[in-house]
């Protein structure tokens, strides 16, 4: 007998990303409540997360992304940045450079020596638009560069001097990241902490964001986002400020020194990097933006290491918020480059949690962009800043179920686990199905569907399955997926 987990529309608890959009506007805002989830609300975008790549490097691929079948890219930071002699050319090297220089700003200009030029960047959305790709631009407004002599005299003459730039505290590294005055007050891994509060600040940094959209930016990542207070985190009164208004002031409820965000926050798609743990007020961020789903891809991670979900919950999102709001990932750029916690997974393994989280009715899901020849023996591969990242995000698979969630706009899904976890079958209404086998192994299947009765075949590999009194049933060979439509 098998043990068989059934849902319908993913039940409550879940998290946010700006507003989900549809189609032509990115499934246009929907003023609701974002802890609120609406079990018949269906996502159907994509982000291919670009890390790394240089602006004419995305350029050329520009027509390949969108045949890929995705519908926004992220962009690593194009602000000013760190920039040693001789460094910003590989991804990790000692002399040559390191790929968090660029979450080290110097100052909120556009361009940098990794990612290119203003003129380059230009181009870039020009092309982005041709093809009706959105492009989001991850910002880090949070922190300047370790080195506060290198921070720009422009930069600090804006905000009204170096005194005025930090938080009382802003020097300090934190000791306990569930201290919420250390966690917006003071620096995250030591990056000192800006005083997001100070008008000055935010004019000269919205400013910066105006531009980008002008530009034809049309979304945003927020790195470190929960270490920018809300209005229930303590204030720093020694930096002269009596309210945590950065997120007012970013999502455009309010005006700052005369600026204020120059088009309809509704328009954008934002979400922030809030890392999940104890203390972290998850429902006030999920008034003005998206979420990640950090624990929830922590889960997912466990079952393709394990190559099985048995023992864990696919069902439960872990986050408070509402799951169409979600951005959802397999690995991010930090799980990979970090402490490397995703990055012994193999390429099959992430394409099989790939396309169980894009098949799913709700998140909106980010494809990381590894480097171009990494190995789980060489995670940098070719190390090379700029250049485009391995083949995985045109790979059959990811194509076929990229373009599957935009199919099944409108359809509910029903997640069937086998008993010993292996294989997942997600049936989107009576309109298509997605089959995951996770393991190492053939494995002939039985599992309910919504689908109706009849024959079918793989979009990818040709491979024929068959619903009768709807049962599923075939062979799925090891750590493949299957689109059925």
């Amino acid at each position: 007998m098998k043990r068989i987990l059934y849902i319908i529309a993913c039940l409550s608890i879940v998290a946010c990303a700006s507003s989900p959009k549809k189609p032509a506007e990115q499934e246009a805002a929907k003023p609701v409540d974002r802890m609120v989830h609406d079990p018949n609300y269906t996502n159907t975008e994509t982000i291919l997360h670009v890390w790394s790549w240089d602006f004419p490097t995305i350029t050329e691929n520009m027509k390949q992304i969108a045949d890929a079948g995705f519908t926004m890219i992220q962009t690593s930071p194009v602000n000013a940045c760190f920039s040693p002699e001789g460094g910003n050319i590989k991804i990790l090297d000692e002399k040559e450079g390191n790929w968090y220089h660029y979450y080290q700003p110097t100052d909120w200009t556009i361009g940098n020596n990794i990612v290119g030029t203003e003129e380059e960047m230009k181009v870039m959305l020009d092309e982005a638009k041709k093809y009706g790709i959105r492009v989001l631009v991850d910002v880090l407004p949070n922190h300047t560069a370790f080195d506060i002599d290198l921070v720009t005299d422009e930069f600090y003459a804006a905000v009204g001097g170096r005194d005025k730039m930090f938080h009382t505290h802003g020097l300090e590294g934190i000791n306990d990241y569930n201290d919420r005055t250390q966690c917006t007050h003071q620096g995250v891994g030591g990056l000192p902490d800006v005083n997001t509060e100070n008008p000055q600040f935010q004019k000269y940094y919205m400013q910066f964001v105006n531009k980008l959209i002008e530009m034809g930016v049309r979304g945003f990542r927020y790195d470190t986002a929960k270490h920018i207070g809300v209005h229930s985190d303590p204030v720093d009164s020694l930096a002269g400020v009596t309210e945590n208004d950065f997120w007012d002031v970013a999502t455009g409820r309010k005006e700052v020194l005369g600026v204020s965000l120059c088009i309809p926050y509704d328009s954008l798609f934002v979400y922030g990097e809030v890392l999940q743990d104890r203390n972290v007020p998850e429902e006030e961020y999920a008034g003005y933006f998206g979420q990640t789903a950090s624990s929830y891809g922590h889960v997912l991670r466990e079952v393709l290491w394990h190559r099985s979900a048995k023992g864990q919950n696919l069902l439960d999102w872990c986050h408070r918020a509402a799951p169409e709001y979600l951005t959802t990932w397999v690995e991010s750029h930090d799980t990979y480059c970090n402490a490397n916690e995703s990055a012994g997974l193999t390429d099959a393994q992430i394409r099989t949690g790939w396309v169980f989280l894009t098949a799913r009715q709700n998140g909106t899901p980010l494809f990381y962009s590894r480097p171009m020849n990494s190995t789980r023996e060489n995670y940098f591969g070719d190390n090379l800043l700029g250049a485009r990242g391995n083949d995985e995000f045109f790979h059959p698979e990811v194509v076929a179920v990229n373009k599957f969630r935009k199919a099944m706009e409108g359809q509910v899904e029903n997640v069937q686990i086998a008993e010993d976890g292996e294989v997942v079958v997600i049936s989107r209404g009576d309109k298509g199905a997605a089959i995951i086998n996770f393991s190492l192994n053939e494995k002939p299947f039985e599992l309910t569907t919504t689908l109706a009765d009849g024959a079918y075949t793989d979009q990818v590999y040709g491979a024929a399955f068959s619903v009768e009194n709807g049962i599923l049933r075939g062979t799925v060979q090891p750590e493949t997926t299957y689109i059925l439509q």
